[in-house]
Protein backbone atom coordinates (compact mmCIF):
# COMPACT_ATOMS: atom_id res chain seq x y z
CA UNK A 1 0.00 0.00 0.00
CA UNK A 2 2.85 2.22 1.19
CA UNK A 3 6.29 2.12 -0.12
CA UNK A 4 9.37 4.35 0.47
CA UNK A 5 12.40 3.83 -1.49
CA UNK A 6 15.97 5.61 -0.68
CA UNK A 7 13.92 9.26 0.36
CA UNK A 8 15.83 11.86 1.85
CA UNK A 9 14.59 15.58 2.41
CA UNK A 10 16.54 18.43 3.35
CA UNK A 11 15.23 21.82 4.08
CA UNK A 12 16.22 25.04 2.87
CA UNK A 13 17.67 25.77 6.40
CA UNK A 14 20.39 22.72 6.30
CA UNK A 15 17.69 20.81 8.24
CA UNK A 16 17.73 16.85 7.38
CA UNK A 17 14.65 15.30 7.97
CA UNK A 18 14.74 12.38 6.00
CA UNK A 19 18.15 10.67 5.47
CA UNK A 20 17.90 7.64 3.27
CA UNK A 21 14.18 6.25 4.14
CA UNK A 22 12.97 2.56 3.01
CA UNK A 23 9.75 1.05 4.40
CA UNK A 24 6.89 -1.05 3.18
CA UNK A 25 3.32 -0.43 4.76
CA UNK A 26 0.74 -3.00 3.69
CA UNK A 27 -2.59 -3.04 2.78
CA UNK A 28 -4.98 -3.42 6.16
CA UNK A 29 -1.92 -2.62 8.78
CA UNK A 30 -1.99 -0.09 11.74
CA UNK A 31 1.17 1.84 12.21
CA UNK A 32 2.49 3.86 15.32
CA UNK A 33 5.15 6.85 13.96
CA UNK A 34 7.03 7.54 17.01
CA UNK A 35 10.04 9.26 18.16
CA UNK A 36 11.38 12.82 19.78
CA UNK A 37 10.38 16.13 18.80
CA UNK A 38 12.62 17.03 15.52
CA UNK A 39 13.05 13.35 14.57
CA UNK A 40 11.20 14.08 11.21
CA UNK A 41 7.89 12.41 12.10
CA UNK A 42 6.08 14.96 10.76
CA UNK A 43 8.06 15.10 7.38
CA UNK A 44 7.67 11.39 7.05
CA UNK A 45 4.07 12.23 7.20
CA UNK A 46 3.54 14.79 5.67
CA UNK A 47 5.31 13.07 2.54
CA UNK A 48 2.97 10.77 2.43
CA UNK A 49 -0.06 13.23 1.21
CA UNK A 50 2.19 15.10 -0.64
CA UNK A 51 2.33 18.24 1.74
CA UNK A 52 5.84 17.69 1.10
CA UNK A 53 8.26 16.39 -1.34
CA UNK A 54 11.19 14.30 -0.88
CA UNK A 55 14.59 16.14 -2.10
CA UNK A 56 15.51 12.44 -3.66
CA UNK A 57 13.84 8.76 -3.24
CA UNK A 58 10.23 7.11 -4.50
CA UNK A 59 7.24 7.57 -2.40
CA UNK A 60 4.66 4.87 -3.27
CA UNK A 61 1.29 5.06 -2.72
CA UNK A 62 -0.90 2.13 -4.01
CA UNK A 63 1.64 1.98 -6.64
CA UNK A 64 1.51 5.99 -7.48
CA UNK A 65 4.68 7.69 -7.27
CA UNK A 66 4.10 10.70 -5.35
CA UNK A 67 7.56 12.79 -6.24
CA UNK A 68 6.32 12.31 -10.32
CA UNK A 69 2.70 13.42 -9.72
CA UNK A 70 2.02 16.58 -11.15
CA UNK A 71 0.50 19.09 -8.69
CA UNK A 72 -3.36 19.12 -10.97
CA UNK A 73 -3.29 15.16 -9.97
CA UNK A 74 -2.66 15.95 -5.91
CA UNK A 75 -6.06 16.09 -5.07
CA UNK A 76 -7.00 13.18 -7.32
CA UNK A 77 -4.66 11.26 -4.82
CA UNK A 78 -5.95 12.92 -1.92
CA UNK A 79 -9.00 10.99 -2.49
CA UNK A 80 -7.62 8.12 -1.78
CA UNK A 81 -5.78 8.78 1.48
CA UNK A 82 -7.56 10.79 4.59
CA UNK A 83 -5.71 13.24 7.07
CA UNK A 84 -6.12 13.34 10.39
CA UNK A 85 -4.75 16.49 12.05
CA UNK A 86 -4.03 17.67 15.85
CA UNK A 87 -6.05 20.72 15.42
CA UNK A 88 -8.85 19.25 13.48
CA UNK A 89 -9.44 22.14 10.68
CA UNK A 90 -13.54 21.72 10.63
CA UNK A 91 -14.79 25.08 8.89
CA UNK A 92 -16.15 27.33 12.08
CA UNK A 93 -19.25 28.32 10.08
CA UNK A 94 -20.78 24.42 9.26
CA UNK A 95 -22.43 22.20 10.84
CA UNK A 96 -21.18 18.96 12.15
CA UNK A 97 -23.25 17.48 8.94
CA UNK A 98 -21.58 20.19 6.30
CA UNK A 99 -18.40 19.48 7.61
CA UNK A 100 -18.37 16.09 6.60
CA UNK A 101 -20.34 16.40 2.97
CA UNK A 102 -17.96 19.11 1.84
CA UNK A 103 -15.63 16.43 1.78
CA UNK A 104 -17.96 14.75 -1.02
CA UNK A 105 -19.14 18.00 -2.41
CA UNK A 106 -15.36 19.14 -3.37
CA UNK A 107 -15.11 15.61 -5.55
CA UNK A 108 -18.71 16.20 -7.08
CA UNK A 109 -19.88 13.11 -5.31
CA UNK A 110 -23.76 12.80 -6.45
CA UNK A 111 -25.85 14.07 -4.32
CA UNK A 112 -27.71 11.31 -3.82
CA UNK A 113 -25.27 9.32 -2.03
CA UNK A 114 -24.03 12.34 -0.17
CA UNK A 115 -26.69 12.23 2.71
CA UNK A 116 -26.73 8.06 2.64
CA UNK A 117 -22.71 8.50 3.27
CA UNK A 118 -22.41 11.06 5.30
CA UNK A 119 -25.30 9.22 7.90
CA UNK A 120 -23.29 5.94 7.86
CA UNK A 121 -19.40 7.52 8.90
CA UNK A 122 -21.49 9.83 11.69
CA UNK A 123 -23.19 6.80 13.14
CA UNK A 124 -19.92 5.08 12.85
CA UNK A 125 -18.14 8.06 15.14
CA UNK A 126 -21.28 8.16 17.29
CA UNK A 127 -22.37 11.97 15.79
CA UNK A 128 -25.29 10.98 14.25
CA UNK A 129 -27.17 12.80 16.71
CA UNK A 130 -25.38 16.12 16.57
CA UNK A 131 -25.25 16.79 13.01
CA UNK A 132 -26.58 20.02 13.32
CA UNK A 133 -24.15 21.27 15.71
CA UNK A 134 -21.84 23.80 15.17
CA UNK A 135 -17.72 22.88 15.90
CA UNK A 136 -17.83 25.13 18.91
CA UNK A 137 -20.64 23.25 20.35
CA UNK A 138 -18.94 20.27 20.61
CA UNK A 139 -16.01 19.31 22.84
CA UNK A 140 -12.54 18.63 21.54
CA UNK A 141 -13.17 14.72 21.44
CA UNK A 142 -16.12 15.09 19.61
CA UNK A 143 -14.06 17.85 17.21
CA UNK A 144 -11.37 15.34 16.56
CA UNK A 145 -14.59 12.75 15.42
CA UNK A 146 -16.16 14.83 13.04
CA UNK A 147 -12.49 15.37 11.48
CA UNK A 148 -12.40 11.33 11.23
CA UNK A 149 -15.35 11.39 9.75
CA UNK A 150 -15.01 13.75 7.12
CA UNK A 151 -11.39 12.01 6.22
CA UNK A 152 -13.05 8.36 5.51
CA UNK A 153 -16.62 9.77 4.38
CA UNK A 154 -15.25 9.32 0.89
CA UNK A 155 -14.19 5.77 1.63
CA UNK A 156 -10.00 5.94 1.40
CA UNK A 157 -7.90 3.13 1.33
CA UNK A 158 -5.45 4.98 3.99
CA UNK A 159 -5.59 7.57 6.77
CA UNK A 160 -2.77 9.47 7.71
CA UNK A 161 -3.15 10.53 11.29
CA UNK A 162 -0.69 13.62 12.15
CA UNK A 163 -0.90 13.69 16.62
CA UNK A 164 -5.19 13.04 16.36
CA UNK A 165 -4.98 12.90 20.59
CA UNK A 166 -2.56 15.77 20.82
CA UNK A 167 -4.93 18.18 22.44
CA UNK A 168 -6.83 15.52 24.27
CA UNK A 169 -7.42 14.10 27.28
CA UNK A 170 -6.72 10.39 28.31
CA UNK A 171 -10.02 9.27 28.14
CA UNK A 172 -11.03 11.35 25.11
CA UNK A 173 -8.03 9.93 23.91
CA UNK A 174 -9.04 6.41 24.34
CA UNK A 175 -12.31 7.14 23.08
CA UNK A 176 -10.31 8.68 19.27
CA UNK A 177 -8.65 4.86 19.44
CA UNK A 178 -11.85 3.10 19.52
CA UNK A 179 -13.13 4.98 16.60
CA UNK A 180 -9.79 4.26 14.32
CA UNK A 181 -9.31 1.08 15.54
CA UNK A 182 -12.65 0.07 14.19
CA UNK A 183 -11.87 1.73 10.91
CA UNK A 184 -8.81 -0.19 10.66
CA UNK A 185 -10.76 -3.69 10.95
CA UNK A 186 -12.72 -2.52 8.12
CA UNK A 187 -9.54 -3.02 6.33
CA UNK A 188 -8.68 0.75 6.04
CA UNK A 189 -4.73 1.31 6.65
CA UNK A 190 -4.18 3.51 9.20
CA UNK A 191 -0.82 5.32 9.98
CA UNK A 192 -0.55 7.27 12.91
CA UNK A 193 2.66 9.98 14.18
CA UNK A 194 2.07 10.08 18.06
CA UNK A 195 3.61 11.26 21.04
CA UNK A 196 1.37 9.23 23.62
CA UNK A 197 2.93 6.55 25.12
CA UNK A 198 0.28 5.20 27.06
CA UNK A 199 -1.82 4.62 23.44
CA UNK A 200 0.91 3.05 21.76
CA UNK A 201 1.61 0.66 25.15
CA UNK A 202 -2.22 0.00 25.62
CA UNK A 203 -3.34 -0.63 21.61
CA UNK A 204 -0.75 -2.75 20.49
CA UNK A 205 0.30 -2.17 16.54
CA UNK A 206 3.46 -2.37 14.71
CA UNK A 207 5.79 0.84 15.80
CA UNK A 208 8.33 2.59 13.40
CA UNK A 209 10.79 5.00 15.55
CA UNK A 210 12.33 7.42 13.53
CA UNK A 211 15.71 9.65 14.70
CA UNK A 212 17.73 12.06 13.17
CA UNK A 213 15.34 11.52 9.91
CA UNK A 214 16.33 7.34 10.04
CA UNK A 215 14.04 4.65 11.10
CA UNK A 216 16.11 3.45 14.03
CA UNK A 217 13.16 0.67 15.01
CA UNK A 218 10.36 -1.45 13.27
CA UNK A 219 8.88 -3.87 15.52
CA UNK A 220 5.68 -5.70 14.99
CA UNK A 221 3.66 -5.37 18.63
CA UNK A 222 6.20 -2.97 19.14
CA UNK A 223 6.24 -0.39 22.86
CA UNK A 224 6.77 3.14 22.50
CA UNK A 225 10.19 3.06 23.85
CA UNK A 226 10.60 6.76 24.86
CA UNK A 227 10.75 9.27 28.19
CA UNK A 228 8.38 11.61 28.08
Amino acid sequence: MIEMKEVYKKYSNGVVAANGLNVKIDKGEFVYVVGPSGAGKSTFIKMMYREEKPTSGEILINGTSLPKLKNRKVPLLRRQIGVVFQDFKLLPRLSVYENVAFALEVIEEPTENIRPRVTEVLELVGLKHKARMLPTELSGGEQQRVSIARSIVNRPQVVIADEPTGNLDPETSMGIMNVLEQINEMGTTIVMATHNKDIVNRNRHRVIAIEGGLIVRDELEGGYGYEI
